[in-house]
């Protein structure tokens, strides 16, 4: 059985011994268009994260039996065409749970407690220099007994939800999909939801309900004090708004993993803030802690393994 990874470096250094095991696996680090078609040429299971699956790749794979998504979302694959075909794409759900939620924790935590800047006043001298025991040049502020705002109750949420409730923090949600499905917490409207919460944390797909959510009006309705993470899909909230908004105090502070386009634009306009050390970015990572990307391994080599 002939496995073809055609963009396996999205998984790092991750070990693929556990798909190897199950036949003969050729991995290629990145693929453009034209060489996707080259690679699957007699490719019997193909595994993708971010390639884009079309009509025109499959049909140039006849010996395909199995497509496997190395990521949840299955956006980018032509699942229509796979089915005429009769072939199962399988993704894998869950394996990233921990993972987000540790991240967007890291940033909450960092933007709320300021440790960059105190960090950086140790390491620069200022602190020996000064002659006292503590420096309180920059306020930072407890979390309990504030409101954590999540957008997208799914697992993800639910375990940032979790922690917080941990740190002594209200949890109210917003839900994108309109159905509330979670009872554990209050669902509010946008609006409401806005203005109540001191920290918004989102973990929201990217769909027709979701895209262009916050723009430069909602971010008016939140509290001037609060931050704002994203940690769902890029496009949720709006860079330009989201840029303006924290550059002149509209909101306190944000945190991102991920953009519109990725990766980020050099000419993105959050490149080009007038107050950087209000911003906290990661390169769309959360998903991938070591631990993450040994059970993303682990869950494609079972679906091959069960595949019929």
């Amino acid at each position: 059985m002939k496995i073809v990874f055609l963009d396996a470096a999205t998984l790092g250094d991750t070990s693929l011994a556990p798909i190897a095991e199950l036949g003969e696996l050729v991995t290629y680090p990145v693929s453009s268009p034209e060489e996707a078609m080259e690679r699957v040429a007699d490719a019997e299971v193909l595994i993708i994260n971010k390639i884009k699956v079309t009509r025109e790749l499959i049909a140039a794979a006849p010996k395909l039996r199995l497509i496997c998504e190395a990521a949840t979302g299955i956006n980018n694959i032509d699942v229509s065409a796979a089915e005429e075909r009769g072939i199962p794409v399988k993704n894998v759900a869950g394996y990233s749970t921990d993972s987000v939620a540790q991240l967007t924790w890291a940033h909450i935590l960092s933007l709320t407690g300021q440790t960059p800047y105190y960090d950086g006043r140790v390491k620069d001298g200022t602190y020996s220099a000064s002659g006292i025991f503590t420096d309180l040049t920059l306020d930072w502020n407890e979390l309990a007994g504030k409101t954590l705002g999540v957008i997208g109750m799914g697992a993800i949420g639910s375990r940032v939800a979790w922690i917080g409730e941990a740190f002594g923090m209200k949890v109210v949600y917003y839900s994108t999909s309109g159905t509330s499905h979670c009872r554990e917490y209050a669902s509010l409207p946008l609006d409401e939801f806005l203005a109540s919460a001191d920290v918004v944390t989102i973990h929201a797909p990217l769909n027709e309900r979701t895209k262009g959510l916050l723009g430069a009006g909602e971010l008016r309705k939140m509290k001037r004090s609060a931050v704002l993470v994203n940690a769902g899909r890029g496009g949720i909230v709006s860079e330009s708004a989201l840029a303006e908004a924290v550059d002149s105090g509209v909101i306190a502070g944000a945190a991102l993993d991920v953009f519109d386009r990725e990766p980020l634009p050099a000419d993105s306009p959050l490149l080009s803030v007038r107050h950087p050390e209000r911003f906290r970015f990661t390169p769309h990572t959360a998903w991938a802690s070591v631990e993450a990307r040994e059970r993303l391994v682990a869950a494609i080599a079972e679906n091959i393994r069960r595949a019929p």
